[in-house]
């Protein structure tokens, strides 16, 4: 019987030292994942964001003008 507890006692701290690694690496690398995700997201929400708004044409420049007047308009 004291076979099986010695048995039953080294599983539990296995376990917990299984669970307590466990957490310790999930811990670390949230912050990583967390950020991996929420830039995969943005590309997404871009991408479908742009899809759905149509991008205007830019218009033509128009050309400069030979020459040039008085800045203010004289009054006669």
């Amino acid at each position: 019987m004291q076979k099986i507890f010695n048995v039953m006692a080294v599983a539990a701290f296995a376990m917990s030292g299984a669970m307590v690694i466990g957490g310790v690496l999930f811990y670390t690398r949230v912050p990583s994942l967390t950020k991996k995700y929420i830039s995969e997201l943005k590309l997404e929400l871009t991408k479908t964001i742009l899809d759905q708004v149509p991008v205007p044409e830019m218009p033509e420049m128009p050309e400069l003008p030979k020459a040039t007047g008085p800045a203010i308009p004289s009054l006669k």
